[in-house]
């Protein structure tokens, strides 16, 4: 499999490790300095494109992309008001995308945790949600991409609260995402429902970059030659809650 890196920092490098293990070929990096070369004549080795850059050049990054056929595995987040934008340019020149919050494969299976333990709390009103994440010091969005779909999942699933804050929060149907940025901290997610009685928590702690960069690869692998818009539950064949 032949791929463009769209971004070629900390986490590009690291995708081009597992993908150079697992036998496939970087055909194309891009960076801020050879942006112009993000082009057809360019791309057309490419039988794939995962892009990793920051919310401000996400949305132009993919469209690009999209729109000469190629295939789009997506891991920038903070800019989820260009993806119904992608999804369009995706289906109008008949190839495939995948955007998501988080690849590790790890993370995917606390999501349905997230989303099971969310309903079996909505008849329990004694108990309040938190959120609370810690990441490095260079990530760009906080909340984190991770912290707001964990949040929207437990929307969807826990009917009592209506939307989230940042920080902490006295309103009832409401809860709180608290961010922290500390040095050289890959990314610790952590659910809470709290009591008078008792507490509950689930918390997923990442060690390296190496399990975001292996689902990067994993996604990559699994959309080459498809149509359409996928998640990582389909590359995982994770049943949706």
């Amino acid at each position: 499999m032949n791929i463009a890196l769209i971004g070629y920092g900390k986490m590009g490098k690291a995708i081009e490790e597992i993908a150079l293990e697992r036998g496939h070929n970087i055909v194309l990096r891009i960076t801020s300095a050879n942006r112009h070369e993000m082009d057809k004549a360019h791309l057309q080795n490419a039988d794939v494109a995962i892009e990793f850059t920051n919310p401000e050049a996400a949305r132009d990054n993919v469209s690009t992309v999209l729109n000469t056929g190629v295939p789009v595995v997506c891991g920038t987040t903070g800019w989820n008001e260009g993806l119904d934008h992608a999804k369009m340019r995706t289906l109008d020149n008949k190839t495939a995308f995948l955007q998501t919050s988080n690849f590790s494969v790890g993370v995917n299976i606390f999501f349905e945790v997230n989303k099971l333990l969310a309903s079996l709390m909505n008849d329990q009103p004694s108990y309040n949600v938190s959120i609370e994440e810690t990441h490095h010091t260079q990530k760009k969005d906080a909340p984190s991409g991770t912290a707001i779909t964990l949040a929207e999942q437990i929307l969807e699933n826990l009917p009592r609260k209506k939307h989230w804050t940042k920080d902490n929060t006295d309103n009832a149907e409401a809860f709180p995402i608290v961010a922290h940025r500390t040095e050289n901290v890959p990314g610790t997610h952590n659910v809470k429902y709290s009591s008078e009685i008792d507490d509950i928590e689930i918390i997923h702690t990442a060690h390296s970059r190496k399990g975001f960069a292996l689902g990067a690869v994993l996604a990559a692998e699994f959309i080459v030659g498809k149509q359409g818009i996928f998640t990582m539950q389909d590359v995982l064949g994770i049943r949706r809650m």
